[in-house]
């Protein structure tokens, strides 16, 4: 703990000189006509990180990594009728180029027909972010905290047969109506194994924002505003479920998700911001004991989950904003003893909101997206990131 403690000591210091200064332009937009035009953009996250007693030799390892490589790319075709095409390196997805199954280097994240009518009733087809919780509807490069993925996320964010980080082909009906935002979606679901008849997976999001209604594209979600959205206060509910969505072929179950996400954030004038965002999952998903100890199973979380996060981003007319906060998560599976948790302590260094930030952050626990106890470990994190 002492090594790993003087190297983030070391670390603060660096981080105090850097991003002064800094500027970061919108991405790039084609206009073709009145109604056509073609915007281009990329996101990149990337980090070093330190676990104690995690090397080979049993000191402290060191590991930089490329967390996530994307490329932008959206547009409008005609009046009320658009497109969405993202990509995401694979390789830094899944660790290795090497992975079975991994589709090359570069995979296709977001491919989306989008025909928004009215701020009331739009329809998405395609491939996209299911409806779901918060955290999940951020993507990495929207949240709170550095690692929001500690609590057991939902088919389609496991990197398993049931899509990608979040998304999964299929169509989403959207919409508001004041300050009610509701998302439905049908999807594949996992599309083999366990689903030997072929269901899909309902996916549904509701919303209501008693206070300013939060401004995102689409359905989607950010877990904080930095202040520059005035107050937020808004409870949100999700649910999937999949007729034989978890098990084996010859063992399968009934998958289902319940999850209440709740964001508040208070602006201040002086341009500080008090932020607190937690969630409470419950997930079914229990499965026969021989399908759980067959290497085909797709299994998933049985039981409940939540994390709490508390956030005060300090009020500052200068270039860099601070904003130290503190998430504690907590999985609890149903039928065993196998909890796990994990504490974070972190401050967020904003140069540009979402677009450019860099992140110093320790963890210790056991905690993670499977709900599964991991290592228990104590981990110093930078991490950078940077969006056109």
């Amino acid at each position: 703990m002492k090594k790993l403690s003087t190297r983030v000591g070391q670390y603060l210091v660096f981080l105090g000189s850097l991003g002064v200064g800094a500027e970061l332009y919108a991405a790039g937009t084609i206009k073709i006509d009145d109604e056509r035009s073609v915007s281009v953009g990329g996101g990149l996250r990337a980090g070093y990180g330190a676990t104690e007693d995690a090397a080979p030799g049993g000191g402290t390892s060191n590991d930089f990594s490329l967390m996530s490589a994307r490329l932008y790319l959206s547009g409008s075709a005609a009046k009320n009728v658009k497109f969405t095409l993202n990509t995401e390196c694979k390789a830094c997805v899944f660790g290795s180029q090497d992975v079975v199954g991994s589709g090359g280097d570069v995979d296709v994240l977001d491919a989306i027909a989008q025909f928004e009518l009215s701020p009331a009733f739009n329809i998405w087809v395609g491939r996209m972010l299911t409806p779901a919780d918060r955290i999940e509807m951020n993507g990495p490069y929207y949240g709170l905290t550095w690692n929001q993925f500690t609590v057991p996320l939902l088919p389609s964010d496991q990197l398993g047969q049931a899509g990608l980080l979040g998304r999964d082909d299929g169509v989403t009906v959207w919409g508001s109506s004041g300050k009610f935002a509701y998302a439905f979606g049908i999807f594949d679901g996992v599309d083999s194994g366990p689903n030997v008849d072929d269901s899909v997976l309902f996916a549904t999001r509701l919303a209501y924002n008693f206070l300013t209604k939060e401004d995102n594209p689409g359905y989607y979600t950010s877990s904080t505003y930095f202040g520059t959205a005035g107050d937020i206060l808004t409870l949100g509910l999700s649910y999937q479920s999949q007729s034989d969505g978890v098990g084996t072929a010859a063992l399968p179950s009934d998958f289902k998700a319940t999850i209440l996400d709740f964001l508040y954030e208070n602006a201040f004038d002086t341009g500080a911001a008090f932020t607190v965002e937690a969630e409470y999952k419950v997930f079914d998903a229990a499965v026969a004991p021989l399908a759980a100890a067959s290497p085909s199973c797709f299994c998933l979380f049985d039981g409940k989950a939540y994390f709490a996060t508390v956030a005060y981003l300090i009020g500052s007319s200068g270039t860099v904003k601070w904003q130290p906060y503190i998430r504690y998560t907590s999985n609890e599976p149903d039928g065993t003893t196998l909890d796990s948790d994990l504490s974070e302590f972190g401050v967020n260094i904003i140069l540009k909101g979402h677009n450019a930030r860099m992140n110093v952050n320790y963890t210790t626990g056991d905690a993670n997206l499977t709900g599964a106890p991991g290592t228990d470990a104590d981990t110093f994190t930078f991490g950078v990131q940077v969006q056109i």
